[in-house]
């Protein structure tokens, strides 16, 4: 077995403006890349992840995480813990969990980026003169939340 064939299981969690910026699917997106197994979660704390793959696959993701990143993520604290075994058949987001550590930062509302501004003024958009249109990169984050983690249900935004 070549060290590049080695399975590793390990955790990473990571503290920082992380919620609320499309963290969660970028890093679906890179576990999907790299042909990893596991989760990722939003936390009272940030975001935590346990995959499960090749050895070099996951430096591959570990790189990928700091390098490619969300525009608006800020990450100040990354940590990487090897856990024993875990069986994972695929990798998903799973729903946010409350934990004992905290609390996750929250970036503070952001002004609409020239995407969406561009969809609010372009007739044949369907979100044509829409006032709640924002994105990953742009609109209310601080003054929206109720508590962590950030999620849909836990804003002010909820109805929607």
């Amino acid at each position: 077995m070549h060290i590049t064939d080695r399975v590793r299981n390990i955790r990473i969690e990571i503290r920082g403006k992380v919620q609320g910026v499309g963290f969660r699917p970028f890093i679906f997106r890179q576990a999907k890349k790299y042909n990893l197994n596991g989760y990722v979660v939003n936390t009272t704390a940030g975001v935590l992840i346990e995959i499960a793959g090749k050895d070099n696959l996951i430096d591959n993701f570990l790189k990928s995480i700091q390098k490619d990143k969300p525009k608006l993520a800020e990450i100040n604290n990354f940590k990487v813990t090897d856990i024993k075994s875990s069986v994972f058949s695929s990798f998903n987001i799973r729903n946010s969990i409350r934990t004992n550590t905290g609390p996750a930062s929250i970036l503070p509302d952001i002004a609409s980026c020239p995407e969406c501004v561009s969809e609010i003024f372009d007739p044949e958009n369907r979100r044509y003169h829409y006032p709640f249109t924002n994105c990953t990169n742009c609109g209310p984050r601080y003054s929206i939340i109720e508590s962590l983690p950030y999620d849909r249900e836990n804003t002010t935004m909820n109805i929607f």
